[in-house]
């Protein structure tokens, strides 16, 4: 069975960085844009950045403002978010996700990724 497993988060405080990681289980990431989403408490699940198959294509949420970057290595099968400034709104559950299709893009949309993790907690005590 094909899993994504997160890892990284933790309880820091506000202007600390964070290096989230995503580590696909039984499969590939090879042909796939990833994305990486969060959820606060009470509110709904939203985007954060994604990336295309190739690293080619990036994109951000409006909130990043510069402080999150997104990568990825296709040969160890992971999808990094590097996280620097934090605050205390980016207090969330942090997932990260697989496109359904194989595009070039880099999609926001989260009907566009089949494959999610379960999740990994930032806390950003202010």
């Amino acid at each position: 069975q094909v899993q994504l497993v997160e890892s990284g988060g933790g309880l820091v405080q506000a202007g600390d960085s964070l290096r989230l990681s995503c580590q696909i289980i039984g499969g590939n990431i090879n042909m796939w844009s990833m994305g990486w989403f969060r959820q606060a408490p009470g509110k709904e699940r939203e985007f954060v950045a994604s990336v295309s198959r190739s690293s080619g294509r990036t994109a951000y949420a409006d909130f990043v403002e510069g402080r999150f970057t997104i990568s990825r290595d296709n040969a160890k099968g992971t999808v990094f978010l590097q996280m620097n400034n934090l605050r205390s709104e980016d207090t969330a559950v942090y997932f990260c996700a697989r496109a359904c299709l194989t595009t070039y893009n880099a999609p926001r949309g989260q009907n566009e990724y089949g494959l999610w993790g379960q999740g990994t907690q930032v806390t950003v005590s202010s």
